[in-house]
């Protein structure tokens, strides 16, 4: 028996499932998932001594790679002066600083502790400024295990329901009438949300979206769908939230709202922004942040809010991305999705990107929604999964995740992908 079949053995007696967040139980792909010892820049060393491109990157928030010299540097150095304080740190001032520079619509920042509770936070400031109850998601975005958000949610929520997410509570727990003040549109299809703002008119306080879907697999907005959504809101005074847990500061210097042009009202951000390290913020409109407290009456606090060590680690992992940082991502993305081209074809599959954000899909057709994705044979992509996985390739162990690069990642390796995952489909057995 392997040192990580024992590790999961001994796990499961005191953890559910043997893990801490469910998709890492492999549940959807089928085998038990390796447990990591260390990661060494674009790879992941297991108890085993077996290593793996890593094409998670912690579910994006290692966009340097793994144990970056210096966001190594920044932590320990921050570390050793204290773990947490519970009180103000100049650091907290650079890094809002630091992020209010870089998102366009960010005008004040207010940090938190994860991607969860920066969009939890959001949603309860769109209600106190707007005075309204009901929100607008989109099918298969995810916006953090949160009562209200859990409702035909992607990533873990759409892995474990088999992607048939409805409109009821994702959950057992999720009281109905919580879910009842969350209505769901189609992504990628403005008119349903125009649809849905006229229904309830005066009652929506924001739609909340993934301006590049990540939870059901990596699917860009159609032309124009973003600024739509924006004029829709304004339009119907409710605010547009930007989820960019995914997207902030991993495809532009500023988030999907740069790449895109389009400035939401307010902006949720984690992962990145933390460097690894559990950190997240919210932040948009200076009028709208306003109206936290103690300066207004919206209420949101934190213990580990402004972690001295990951605001150190944010810090360092912020400063390093330059022009150049981007520009290797997206050619490293660009060698992958050419290389993959006429294996992805042959398969009868289908490759979506943006960045360094990616997803092989088990569809002829790129998906351009959540109803599409849902049409993906799991079946295959499970063998497709551990074929890569064998071959020293570590994937997002689900249809409805993306993944993600570093930018420590060599020429070699990304040789080393295309090579492995084309091998992976071959061995899926598709034809």
């Amino acid at each position: 028996m392997s040192r990580s079949s024992r590790l999961l053995a001994r796990a499961r007696d005191v953890i559910p499932g043997g893990v801490n967040s469910p998709v890492r139980a492999f549940a959807a792909v089928g085998g038990d998932p390796p447990f990591i010892a260390r990661g060494e820049g674009a790879e992941l060393i297991d108890e085993d001594g077996h290593r793996y491109i890593d094409l998670i990157s912690s579910w994006g928030a290692l966009i340097l790679g793994h144990a970056d010299t210096a966001v190594l540097g920044a932590t320990m150095a921050a570390a050793s002066r204290g773990s947490s304080f519970g009180a103000p740190t100049e650091a907290e001032i650079e890094l809002a600083e630091e992020i209010v520079a870089r998102m366009p619509s960010v005008e004040k920042v207010r940090l938190c502790s994860s991607g969860t509770e920066s969009t939890m936070h959001a949603v309860r400031l769109a209600r106190g400024f707007t005075g309204r109850d009901k929100i607008i998601k989109l099918e298969g975005n995810y916006h953090g295990a949160h009562d209200a958000m859990l409702v035909k949610a992607g990533s873990g929520v759409a892995t474990f329901t088999d992607g048939k997410a409805t409109t009821e509570p994702g959950s057992p727990g999720v009281p109905a009438a919580t879910a009842a003040h969350t209505l769901v549109a189609p992504y990628n299809d403005a008119q349903a949300v125009a649809d849905l703002l006229k229904a309830h008119d005066g009652e929506v306080a924001a739609v909340i979206l993934e301006p590049v879907a990540g939870n059901m697999g990596c699917i860009a907005p159609g032309d124009g769908y973003l600024e739509d959504l924006l004029a829709l809101c304004e339009g119907a005074g409710a605010l547009l939230i930007f989820d960019e847990v995914m997207t902030g500061f991993r495809l532009a210097r500023g988030g999907a709202q740069e790449l895109f042009g389009v400035q939401p009202h307010l902006t949720c951000m984690g992962k990145v922004v933390g460097g690894g390290y559990p950190l997240a913020a919210f932040g948009g409109r200076a009028d709208i942040m306003d109206h936290l407290s103690p300066v207004g009456s919206v209420y949101q606090a934190g213990t580990l809010s402004g972690n001295p060590v990951a605001v150190a680690a944010g810090l360092a992992t912020l400063r390093q991305l330059d022009a150049t940082v981007y520009a290797s991502l997206e050619a490293a993305g660009a060698r992958i999705e050419q290389g993959m081209s006429s294996a992805v074809n042959y398969h009868g599959c289908s490759f979506r990107r943006v960045g360094s954000m990616f997803t092989l899909f088990f569809r002829g057709a790129a998906p351009n929604n959540f109803s599409e994705v849902q049409e993906c044979d799991l079946d295959a992509f499970g063998r497709f999964f551990r074929a890569a996985l064998s071959g020293g390739v570590y994937l997002p162990p689900s249809q409805y995740e993306a993944a993600f690069l570093n930018a420590s990642i060599t020429e070699r390796q990304v040789a080393q992908v295309v090579d492995g995952l084309t091998s992976a489909l071959v061995a899926a057995h598709l034809h």
